[in-house]
């Protein structure tokens, strides 16, 4: 039949691009057992070369990706080779070279599968809580108001500005959002970013919106990301897009946060921006407090950000830990990838991904202006996406394109697809013929299994990344909440200060190199070949 000859000949064509492929991504070293022998000698050794550094973190650094999962890990790092022309599955991601890994289980007191603010509760405060609530216990109740009284959790930024040193939050989504949130507010809503979000039950049992508490709850040094529009009266015109409604300010009460809080840094040295221009003009050497909101919402994707009008997470990220660093007691700071999760709940790979690969860089520039003897750099994720990596793809195949193999239907599919969400479009109890679309788009959307309007977070583990002071304490597979008091004690902070009253019994020499030399094998670049597997599509 012409459907088993289509077959055949896709299998042969199969067959021949595989043996074309390994020849163009495959090193004479790769075929050599003793390539692979020698790679493995040199993380041996790195390992067995590795000493606990037990300095108190004067620093900490805490990066979160929203929503990435191990599996988008992985994908962030062979598009990160990618786009640099290489394979990609050899590729280093920044966060790979720390040297010590663990898990992190996410599930909330309510649900399996959890969300950004429960998570958030847990890996800044502490506790593990309910889905939607922010800085409460379990005992707050989603959207109850009288449930927060009495059950406030205060968070590691809180702990470590109670201590004297400087904190700050960077994001790229609004500054309201939950998982920023979780650092400075108590709310039994997470979308209760300003008061016109709040039900009138709510207002009138004492709660006070996000936003509110964003500037009167702790006095945070940087606040950088998105979210000008919850901060001004109703009607107040974007000064970006003046024209747009939807950017206009949303506050019923009247008030100008933002006014407001550059009052109360009377005497200092305080900035608010909302633009590039004005941002790289600010000198950090005599900048005590910064306050830049570049959208009326969530920043733009990295894709579609103006790098005129708006700058990248690795500059904002670097120019709060030049602001914070001046501290002599430390700083902590949070350094959210919002968008990874926004990306993902589109079913837009390529956009969740690059977010992906852009927090990878800003940690990377955190870590070459940051000194690894005093600061603790963790980085990981709140929860995963139903997102797979699937299909029997050639070696240096697009991690955005397709799988070489095709459906039973004898419709191609993408390597990367999502367990639910807005990709699933059965037309005639068919799947969409894809042979002649563009998956690597930008605006491509990953076909799903299940029809939903947004995609949905995964439940398994999440990894966690350490390195700097006390960074073995991060190991094994501990709860989420496990996380802020690891942190706490490597900086002295909260309880549990036994340690702290004796001077540290590590000398200079054990700590020079507390992370492992990173293997020649993993530095060196396999050869650009050609990526033939667009043949079969």
């Amino acid at each position: 039949t012409s459907s088993l000859r289509h077959t055949v000949l896709q299998l042969v064509l199969i067959l021949c691009v595989s043996s074309y492929l390994w020849q163009s991504w495959c090193t004479a070293d790769e075929e050599d057992p003793a390539f692979w022998r020698r790679q493995a000698q040199e993380s041996l050794q790195a390992a067995l070369s590795l000493h606990h550094n037990t300095n108190v973190a004067k620093n900490i650094l805490l990066f979160l990706g929203d929503g990435m999962g191990i599996t988008t890990l992985t994908a962030a790092r062979i598009l990160k080779g990618q786009l640099e022309n290489r394979s990609g599955e050899e590729t280093v991601m920044t966060m790979d070279t720390f040297p010590y890994v663990g898990l992190a289980k996410t599930y909330s007191v309510d649900f399996q599968i959890p969300d950004s603010a429960s998570t958030a509760t847990a890996y800044l405060c502490g506790v593990k809580s309910n889905l939607n609530t922010v800085g409460l216990s379990g005992a707050g109740r989603n959207g109850v108001c009288r449930s927060q009284k009495g059950n406030e959790v205060t968070s590691i930024l809180r702990w470590a500005k109670d201590a004297g040193k400087s904190v700050g939050i960077v994001t790229t989504t609004r500054v309201q959002h939950a998982t920023p949130a979780a650092a400075y507010a108590h709310s039994a809503s997470r979308k209760w970013y300003a008061d016109s979000d709040m039900p009138a039950s709510a207002k009138e049992g004492g709660c006070r919106d996000i936003a509110h508490q964003l500037i009167n709850n702790i006095d945070i040094d940087v606040i950088i990301g998105g979210g000008r529009k919850y901060m001004t009266p109703r009607g107040t015109k974007d000064p970006e897009y003046p024209y747009d409604l939807a950017a206009a300010g949303r506050r019923a009460d009247g008030r100008d946060l933002i006014a407001e809080w550059q009052k109360s840094k009377a005497g200092k040295v305080a900035h608010y921006v909302w633009n590039k221009k004005d941002f790289d003009a600010i000198d950090s050497n005599t900048t005590d407090y910064l306050m830049a909101l570049f959208e009326p919402g969530d920043l733009r994707f990295e894709l579609e950000r103006d790098p005129v009008k708006d700058p990248s997470v690795i500059e904002t990220t670097e120019k709060a830990i030049q602001i914070l660093q001046k501290n002599p007691k430390g700083f902590f700071l949070l350094v959210e990838g919002g968008r990874i999760d926004q990306g993902h709940h589109a079913s837009r790979a390529s956009m969740a991904l690059h977010e992906a690969v852009a927090l990878d860089r800003a940690v990377a520039r955190a870590l070459e202006i940051t000194n690894e003897n005093d600061t603790l750099t963790l980085a990981t994720a709140d929860h995963s996406h139903a997102f797979s990596f699937n299909g029997y793809p050639f070696r240096g195949n697009p991690i955005l394109g397709k799988s070489p193999l095709f459906g039973k239907d004898s419709l191609p599919f993408t390597t990367l697809m999502y367990g639910n969400g807005p990709g699933h479009k059965i037309v005639n109890n068919k799947r969409p013929d894809i042979r002649g679309v563009d998956t690597t788009s930008n605006a491509y959307v990953q076909q799903s299994a299940v029809p939903m309007d947004t995609e949905t977070h995964g439940g398994e583990d999440v990894a966690v990344f350490a390195r700097g002071p006390m960074a073995h304490l991060f190991h094994g597979v501990q709860e989420q909440n496990y996380i802020p008091h690891a942190l706490a004690y490597a900086a002295c902070l909260g309880e549990n200060l036994g340690h702290c009253l004796s001077p540290s019994s590590t000398t200079e020499q054990d700590v020079m190199n507390t992370a492992p030399r990173l293997p020649s094998h993993l530095i060196a670049q396999l050869t650009v070949g050609i990526l033939a597997t667009t043949l079969l599509h």
